[in-house]
């Protein structure tokens, strides 16, 4: 279904959301003001490449690592996640200072049937999360067969 974004309502709402980051929608906008709040929101690009006997999907996260991803599969939903958590101190005698961060992402991706689930293989390498999910043997389908009565 497509959606209009010059139609006010509920569904322009989320799109412009979505889309701009912004909280509200331009026809709800203070130029500036408290309801312009901007909330990024970004998710990491994904490639996906179907081989003969493999599905090979790339994800790009860069500035994590290993430790930080959690991989799951239930009910043939595969699920990737992540979450970093960085913080800094600096005290000295005259002040103290403290930043921190906080770095999160989901995506799931529903999987063919003729995937092995329990061979998949993950590997995390400058800023790229690949897996690798086999394929099944393609099941060999049988001719047909007359069974005649006698």
């Amino acid at each position: 279904m497509l959606i209009e974004k010059n139609k006010i309502g509920l569904p322009a709402m989320v799109t412009d959301f979505f889309e701009t980051g912004k909280l509200f929608p331009d026809f709800l906008d203070l130029h500036g003001g408290i309801m312009d709040w901007k909330f990024p929101v970004q998710m990491p690009s994904v490639n996906i490449l179907e081989k003969e006997k493999e599905f090979n999907l790339e994800l790009a996260a860069p500035g994590f690592e290993k430790k930080d991803f959690k991989i799951e599969l239930e009910n043939g939903i595969l699920h990737i996640s992540v979450e970093k958590r960085e913080e800094k101190k600096d005290e000295k005698e005259n002040y103290h200072r403290r930043e921190f961060s906080y770095r999160a992402f989901s995506r799931k991706f529903t999987l063919p049937e003729n995937v092995l689930a329990d061979k998949i293989d993950a590997k995390y390498e400058n800023g790229i999360l690949k897996l690798m999910l086999p394929k099944k043997e393609a099941s060999v389908i049988k001719p047909k067969k007359e069974v005649k009565v006698f």
